[in-house]
């Protein structure tokens, strides 16, 4: 399944093999180093804008709006569809770097050694025991729906007011 039927590691010389098996794991794992660093820029950039939006509502809403309700619903709309947009991106990278990670037990199942998939995952109960450890991923996922409840209740609360 990982090597072609043809490729089979007794035609290759073992130790050719193996180098080339240790290579395609290192460009593997570099490969999903840069897919988390990639996710935890683009959260930095949500982070950043969410919080100055927040922070300039907190600054200029000193009363409630006087316009009317119907001029707010596109900025809400705007903020809650970027909040959606937000929460889908981190989806996408937690589902792209599960895969990742699948792959990368895979390729140690034919090491001398597994630190992530044997060692480092199982210590930490795959993730499936919160008191052991909770997936960042999944906490991520609450940020944007926090801030899409407050852009929510802060539309409400101009409803009302």
């Amino acid at each position: 399944m990982w090597i072609k039927d043809d490729d089979q590691p007794h035609t290759w010389a073992a130790e050719k093999y193996q180098a080339a098996l240790l290579d395609q794991y290192k460009l593997y794992v570099e490969m999903a180093d840069r897919i988390s660093a990639r996710r935890g820029l683009m959260n930095t950039f949500f982070l950043t804008l969410n919080t100055v939006i927040v922070t300039a509502f907190g600054a200029f809403w000193k009363d409630p709006p006087t316009a009317p309700v119907w001029y707010l619903t596109a900025p809400a709309v705007v903020l809650l569809m970027q909040c959606a947009a937000w929460f889908w991106l981190l989806r996408s990278y937690r589902q792209l770097n599960s895969a990742k990670y699948i792959v990368i037990g895979a390729l140690e199942e034919r090491l001398p050694a597994s630190p992530y998939w044997r060692a480092e995952w199982k210590a930490l109960g795959e993730g499936k025991d919160p008191s052991r450890y909770w997936p960042l991923t999944h906490l991520e996922q609450w940020v944007p729906v926090s801030f899409a409840l407050v852009y929510l209740g802060a539309f409400i609360i101009a409803l009302i007011a």
